[in-house]
């Protein structure tokens, strides 16, 4: 599928950045992370984006994607350049709004670690979650608790990565069904990334999109407080492979896709190169940025327009700045450590100005921030 984009395969060459990007942002695999990136670049080169419309969070999730949940898409039609928020995917109601020569990508993360963060995430949204005590007793007969005609409520609670590419999160494990939605995706997008290697694929991301490095530095959104964290047992672990078993096979198949395409187009020795200079970046960007150099709890957050959305049982963790940062770096370490409505409401009354503002429940002064 790299064929239509000769210059993706030959890095040695000097490349141009590509400014149109589907990114198709799965359920509790770091997409938060990678939503920040997005928005930080579509701001950088003042780009368009594809928002929700109106006072939607989400390109319509749950329901299969089309054009309607796109804020002026009426006006704008085809031109927008990123798109990146919560949609079900829906490849003929995609294109419609995105320029022909976009660049397609996800991210998947191991089911394993992918069903215990949804648990957590969406105890109180999923009726199957809901009953269960944890994790582990639900894993120890998923059918109890898991009924198919709740399914829209229930789609965090099994094969959640295969409903997000838009497919039957209920359908039955067979082969050759799975073998043909497999090559369905590799067809629908350039590259799938890997959460459980982040930082290997932040820098394939880089090379695809002939980015810079400070456009996939990042500092990580949306995670959770440790305590939250729910120990699978060995057998459960199994479970999840069987229970989640379209999920497994997507999680394993896009797996040894990433490292062939790290082979094609980085290389191993690079990989470690660049992965270090990420590193110390990010590093470089905490010290400066960051009070506390790592992500505090809820009820540490000073400033209440950095607290992300909480849900669930998950204690959702943000960051404090420093105090002492002038205006030009105070920008710029907001911006990285903005959770994901803020950042979209910002970017919505920057683009849709005569629109009606984003109504998060947030404090008041967020506005103002938006205002400056």
């Amino acid at each position: 599928f790299w064929r239509s984009s000769p210059e993706l395969v030959t890095p040695h060459l000097p490349c141009r950045a590509r400014t149109n990007v589907m990114f198709l942002k799965t359920h509790k695999t770091a997409s938060s992370t990678i939503l920040n990136m997005l928005f930080r670049f579509t701001e950088k080169h003042n780009l368009t984006i594809a928002l929700p419309a109106k006072q939607l969070v989400h390109l319509g999730y749950p329901e299969t994607f089309t054009t309607s949940f796109v804020e002026e898409f009426q006006t704008i039609g085809q031109n927008y350049n990123i798109m990146c928020n919560h949609l079900r995917f829906n490849r003929l109601e995609v294109q419609k709004v995105m320029a022909e020569n976009t660049f397609y990508f996800s991210i998947v993360r191991n089911p394993v670690s992918q069903l215990e963060s949804s648990y957590v995430y969406y105890k109180d949204a999923a009726p199957a979650f809901r009953t269960s005590k944890d994790v582990n007793e639900y894993l120890a007969s998923p059918m109890s608790y898991y009924h198919k005609v709740n399914y829209k409520q229930n789609i965090y609670a099994r094969n959640n990565m295969w409903f997000d590419f838009g497919y039957d999160n209920n359908a039955e494990d067979d082969e050759s069904y799975i073998q043909a939605v497999l090559e369905e995706i590799e067809q629908n997008f350039h590259l799938v990334l890997i959460a459980d290697y982040f930082d290997e694929s932040m820098i394939l991301l880089k090379h695809a999109l002939c980015w810079d490095l400070d456009d996939v530095v990042y500092f990580k959104l949306n995670s959770r407080k440790e305590d939250t964290v729910q120990t699978l047992t060995p057998e459960s672990k199994e479970r999840v492979k069987v229970w989640c078993s379209l999920d497994w096979k997507l999680y394993l198949h896009f797996n040894q896709t990433f490292w062939k395409r790290i082979q094609e187009m980085v290389g191993l020795e690079e990989l470690e190169k660049e992965v270090n200079h990420l590193r110390a970046r990010q590093k470089e960007l905490m010290e400066t940025c960051l009070s506390d150099w790592r992500p505090v709890e809820k009820t540490r957050i000073k400033d209440k327009a950095l607290m992300p959305f909480q849900s669930g049982a998950a204690s959702i963790l943000s960051y404090n700045l420093n105090q002492d940062l002038d205006n030009k770096s105070l920008r710029t370490c907001q911006k990285i450590v903005m959770p994901e409505l803020q950042y979209m409401s910002y970017l919505y009354a920057l683009q849709h100005p005569h629109k009606k503002r984003k109504q998060l429940g947030f404090p008041l002064f967020w506005n103002s921030f938006q205002e400056n």
